[in-house]
Formats: C-alpha cells, structure tokens, sequence
C-alpha cells in the first residue's frame, strides 16, 4: 500500500462535488466540458471536486484511448488537471486517464489527485480489470489496459482518502486494506446494465462497512459509440445514507463531508475495531 503523505490540517467539514458526464471521442470538447462543470462546483463552495472514469474520452472504440494515452507527468490532459486544480484553488481528482504502459497495446487507467496549487499528489493506476458477457455486451478491459498492483490512499485536508476506479467497487477487500480511511473515491463508467442492478447497492455498502463517506462520479448517459453508462453519480455518508445524487447526464452532484459526524458513527459503532477474520487462513472441511 503506497501512501501519499500529505499533512491533513484541523479537519473540519467541507463541500465536495462529484461530477457526472457522458463524454465522446475528442478530447477537447471533453475538456471543455469538464472545465464548466469544474467551475459550476467550485463557484457552489466545493473544496474536493472528483471527475468520472475516462472523464477525457470515451472513444467509439476501445483502442483509441490508446492514441490519446500520456507519458506520465505530462500531456494536455494532465495539464489540465493541474491548472484547473491551481486555477480553483482546489483538490481535483482526475477520475481517470489512459497513461502509457510499459506493455505494448495496453495502457494504465491512472486516477490522479492534484492539490490547490496545482502540484499532483498521488496516482493510483486501476487494479481490477472489468469483463462481461451477457446477450450482445461483451466489455474485456484486459485487452487494452495494464493492471495496477498498488493499493493507495492520501492524506489531505479532507482527510485520508482511498482510490479506487470502477470495477474495483465489487471487490471489498481493497477497501479493507486501506485500513481506516475518511473518504473513499470510486469514479466510475458502469454499463447501463450492471449499473442498474448493482451500483447504488455495492456504494452503499463500501460506505456502511468501512463507515466511510464515498463519492462515485460516473459517466451517465449514451455515448457516441452506441455504449450506454448508468451514471447515478452519487455521494454517500457512513451510514450508509445517498445525500445527493444524479441519475443522468452531465451535472454535479454536492455534499458536506462531516468528520465529526464519521467519528460519533464510528464510535457508536465501532465496527472497524472489532474486526476479527484473517483471511490469510483458510479451513476446509471434506466429508
């Protein structure tokens, strides 16, 4: 687990935002898009603005990521994300960008955090590769993307938060493994039928049993390609409970982050510490 160590100050409760968007094919009408809705947030009070997956395209087909796909610490998408982040005097995380690979035809589906000055604190690359086959969807993430290996959380003024990118949400041990973490970040692009049946379920429970505030801004809508994304951007308190949300199409999704309200949650139940299962051991009984 790497740990992008970044002194949190006093915490104290802070507007968030969690951005929805139905990107397409060319990079800078996502950009643009992206900027309006970064600058809608930000003009509303919120502190820690989270895009979705792929916020900078959704190609017509799975292989032109690969063409945009950046050296890592440069490229007009990350510069864009830095700027914006110094421009707001935010934290930004960059839901997800295709960053080059050290396999040829594959990239990395990086999620990067840049702080209010613009500096990039952490990068945490997609660990779960996504694959579906049902009736005419067939999605192999692995075709085209690298796996990540490193689990990673960062300490901010919001509080530790943990990384995460889409598939990686069905998979609740990588939460577990961040240990105690403030905010968890899922940005997403769950197709529309996966998403239907699962998405709100499996956000509620990362939240419930990591008694974590988590925000999942996906992108939501029909693409150029024909693909359908589910959206229902959303951000969820330790409880358990969706305090805001958008079913579909671009937009911004707010909330107020309390660490108060998590610790009075955590000491009134606290589960975290009674945690007792080492999953390293493994007993099975045969008849």
């Amino acid at each position: 687990m790497t740990d992008a160590s970044h002194t949190p100050s006093t915490l104290s409760p802070h507007r968030v935002a969690a951005i929805q968007m139905a990107s397409g094919p060319n990079v800078s009408a996502n950009l643009a898009e992206a900027a309006r809705l970064i600058a809608m947030a930000a003009k509303q009070g919120a502190k820690l603005i989270a895009l979705p997956e792929f916020f900078a395209i959704m190609g017509m087909k799975d292989t032109d990521k690969l063409v945009i796909a950046e050296q890592d610490g440069q490229g007009p998408i990350q510069r864009f994300l830095s700027n914006t982040a110094k421009k707001h005097a935010i934290w930004l995380i960059g839901g997800s960008i295709p960053l080059v690979s050290e396999t040829a035809g594959k990239v990395r589906n990086s999620c990067l955090v840049f702080d209010d000055k613009g500096k990039r604190v952490a990068r945490y690359d997609k660990i779960h590769l996504f694959g579906f086959n049902m009736g005419a969807e067939h999605y192999q993430e692995e075709n085209t993307i690298e796996p990540g290996d490193q689990i990673v959380v960062v300490d901010t003024p919001f509080g530790r938060i943990g990384l995460s990118i889409c598939y990686d949400l069905r998979f609740p041990e990588l939460y577990r493994a961040m240990r105690e973490v403030n905010l968890i970040v899922i940005p997403s692009a769950f197709t529309a039928t996966t998403g239907k049946a699962h998405f709100e379920t499996l956000v509620r429970a990362r939240a419930i049993e990591n008694l974590a505030y988590v925000m999942a801004p996906a992108q939501g809508g029909y693409h150029l390609s024909g693909r359908e994304t589910h959206g229902d951007t959303m951000i969820v308190d330790p409880w358990g409970t969706v305090l805001d949300r958008l079913p579909r199409g671009s937009g911004i999704v707010l909330a107020n982050i309390n660490p108060d309200y998590q610790q009075h949650l955590r000491n009134s139940l606290p589960a975290l510490s009674h945690r007792a299962l080492d999953c390293t051991h493994l007993h099975v009984s045969h008849l």
